[in-house]
């Protein structure tokens, strides 16, 4: 498992990250393994959310053990 998630980090610290997202999914692909994201660009909603709980990062891919 470990190794699995050392080839993430390597394939994360390769991109930038987005300044600014802090993201806490520590199952996600793109998540570095320091609460940052390395996607190339997010995409949250749905648009009629009306507090964050009715919220999500349809970027979400999950990480591959």
């Amino acid at each position: 498992m470990d190794e699995n998630k050392n080839a993430t980090e390597t394939c994360c610290n390769s991109k930038k990250h987005l300044r600014g997202v802090n993201c806490e999914v520590t199952d996600c692909t793109y998540n570095n393994g320091k609460h940052e994201c390395c996607a190339s660009e997010i995409c949250v909603g749905p648009c009629g959310a009306h507090c964050s709980a009715e919220t999500v990062c349809a970027t979400f891919k999950p990480k591959t053990y």
